[in-house]
């Protein structure tokens, strides 16, 4: 059945909560909209081409969700990426044709979290994970050889963590040559959170909607323009949005 979705500047989220997700999510690519990709929508074209042909657009963050209560149809709640995945492997843990390959953190880091995972769920249900080079999306050597390794593992659930927008635009490039995987996640830091490498910020802040602010505080070198400055553009935008007179910068 369709799903219900509100438009939030120029692409459209479904209106959906994470039970009823892991109940229908079987096919298609799935991407988890927060602030900083909304304001890389407003001027990267790839990107929002990406967001048109998903067939999963689900709200990641809990400033999204506050916000959309603002507008005609609100979002029914948060599902944030990383504690949604942790949800589909335990939703999906006594199934057998549930088979995960994690792709993305940094050198032995996803195979850190693929024995992690598989000790806590009983049984080998990432079947393959693999941390790509640094740059690896403009290697067409090494994006072939991925295909390959994909492909192999027999996995029919691949997780892509490597930072948006890189994982979207991968993901919606290859996804045609790996035919035997159904279900495509683009998860950013998910891998580094299940491997325990990083920390996801207390339950407390995660309610609040301050995780952000508390990996800002962890990363500060590599969050505070992202945060603090660039993303401050979002709610410029979203006022416009309130007002009537938000444009789509990508139709005339």
């Amino acid at each position: 059945m369709p799903y219900k979705s509100i438009q939030l500047l120029n692409i459209s989220i479904q209106s959906i909560k994470q039970i009823e997700l892991l109940k229908r999510l079987k096919k298609g690519v799935l991407i988890t909209p927060n602030v900083d990709h909304l304001v890389k929508l407003q001027k990267d074209k790839e990107f929002y081409d990406v967001y048109q042909q998903a067939e999963w657009v689900i709200c990641d963050s809990k400033i999204l969700y506050s916000l959309s209560k603002l507008l005609k149809n609100p979002l029914p709640e948060a599902i944030p990426g990383s504690s949604f995945f942790t949800a589909f492997y335990e939703y999906h843990k006594n199934d057998p044709n549930c088979k995960i390959f994690l792709l993305g953190a940094a050198e032995g880091i996803a195979a850190k979290a693929m024995e992690r995972i598989n000790q806590k769920v009983g049984r080998n249900i990432v079947v393959g994970a693999h941390s790509p080079s640094y740059g690896f999306e403009k290697k067409p050597e090494e994006c072939e050889e991925l295909i390959r390794i994909v492909n192999e593992s027999g996995a029919n659930v691949l997780l892509v963590g490597v930072g948006a927008p890189k994982q979207e635009k991968w993901i919606m490039k290859y996804r045609n040559r790996m035919p035997k995987v159904d279900i495509f996640m683009g998860l950013g830091a998910t891998i580094d959170f299940e491997a325990g490498t990083l920390k996801r910020a207390p339950i407390f802040w995660q309610k609040i909607g301050m995780e952000w602010l508390y990996r800002c505080l962890k990363e500060p070198k590599r969050l505070f323009k992202r945060y603090f400055i660039d993303d401050m553009k979002f709610f410029y935008y979203f006022g416009q949005q309130l007002l009537g007179i938000y444009k789509n910068p990508f139709i005339k």
